[in-house]
């Protein structure tokens, strides 16, 4: 209803101005008005000064939303490749903010100083050597600087050594969820395909294939410190991005085909919740959720509970209508600790022999453990 009362007035209101504009029209009858609609020198300095203004309002938004909002960017990097992206990203926002407030200066400075004079005419020259090198050496050597370090961050980043120590985690993404296969004591993980999915098994993998034996599946994923881990990512229905902004690190998940991604984390989570942006980042939250807590408390709802700093697994591209409640908690652990969370999983395998030992409602326990041995034998053949 109060909806409806607003657009009204809002149409009135409307309706008023249009009414008050005819009547200032006929006001002005018999006025004398230049209607040749050809620009006057009054004009082409009211324009001047327009141009003007508009570079003050922009310069000044600028700094007002650096000032406003220059606390929310990321900050420290919890990956050992992070301080090359955030170096790339801060050259890049360097040269952009150089060359943008040089160009927009001269652009409005120009558009005054040569505005539209009577009898004035433009000096018009065919062209001019010497700025068409200027213009263009100058942008192709910095882009070319500014290529070959990404190329070259790029390299460092992607490159991962087959040989080199790591753990093997694999992220499967499905609307509207991230799960994760982590390979056991072989670091090798065992196939998969979408066609063996059934029961708890939502990831497909071929239980009969050795390297799958000692794979452990969850759904909030420990890593260890100072190791690098090597992500390969799937994906069962769309297109769909793994985003670990902290880690500054993103890899889409292709339908059909597995991508890979490596970094070192180089931060627990207890460390990071103690760097002092970060403190001081989730006092400020908790602020705001405490002043929000208190407004749905006295409307009889409940409260908001207090922030705590985890990593997360985003999903960064538009999946569908949950796309924005695709995520998963990252949990980096002191190498002795991830061991610790480690023993206490339990391997895929064992939770399908698991979940097939438990009879289904109203059926007896015997049809379940001549499935599990149907399901067993079938495996020992195809290792066979």
């Amino acid at each position: 209803m109060t909806s409806l009362l607003v657009i009204i007035v809002l149409v009135l209101l409307a309706i008023a101005l249009w009414q008050l504009t005819k009547i200032f029209d006929l006001t002005q009858v018999g006025a004398s008005s230049d209607n040749s609609q050809v620009a006057n020198d009054k004009d082409n300095n009211l324009q001047g000064y327009l141009m003007f203004g508009f570079l003050a309002f922009l310069y000044v938004f600028t700094i007002y939303g650096l000032l406003k909002w220059g606390n929310l960017p990321l900050h420290t990097p919890a990956s050992a490749h992070g301080g090359q992206v955030d170096n790339l990203m801060n050259i890049t926002w360097v040269l952009i903010f150089i060359v943008q407030a040089v160009t927009q200066v001269l652009l409005y400075w120009f558009a005054f100083k040569y505005k539209g004079k009577k009898d004035q005419k433009a000096l018009y020259f065919a062209d001019n050597n010497k700025l068409e090198a200027i213009w263009s050496i100058i942008p192709a050597v910095v882009l070319a600087g500014l290529i070959l370090y990404g190329l070259y961050a790029w390299t460092n980043i992607m490159f991962i050594d087959e040989d080199e120590d790591t753990v093997v985690v694999e992220v499967y993404a499905q609307q509207f969820k991230w799960t994760a296969r982590i390979a056991g004591e072989d670091n090798v993980l065992g196939k998969a395909n979408v066609r063996y999915i059934e029961g708890v098994n939502t990831l497909g993998v071929d239980l009969s294939d050795p390297n799958a034996q000692d794979d452990i599946v969850v759904s909030e994923l420990h890593i260890p410190k100072g190791k690098k881990i090597h992500f390969k990512f799937r994906s069962q229905d769309v297109l769909h991005s793994a985003y670990m902004p902290h880690f500054r690190a993103q890899m889409n998940c292709v339908p059909g085909m597995v991508t890979e991604f490596a970094f070192t984390p180089i931060y627990t989570t207890s460390e990071y919740r103690e760097l002092p942006e970060m403190v001081e980042k989730v006092a400020h939250i908790n602020e705001l959720r405490a002043k929000r807590s208190t407004e749905l408390i006295a409307k009889g709802e409940s409260g908001l509970d207090p922030y705590t700093f985890d990593y997360l697994l985003l999903c960064n591209k538009i999946c569908g209508a949950s796309h924005y409640n695709m995520q998963m908690k990252i949990v980096v652990d002191t190498p002795e600790d991830y061991k610790k969370w480690l023993a206490q999983q339990t391997t895929l395998v064992n939770e399908v022999k698991a979940s097939l030992e438990q009879p289904a409602e109203g059926e007896s326990a015997a049809p379940a453990e001549a499935k599990e041995n149907d399901t067993v034998a079938a495996a020992t053949v195809a290792m066979k």
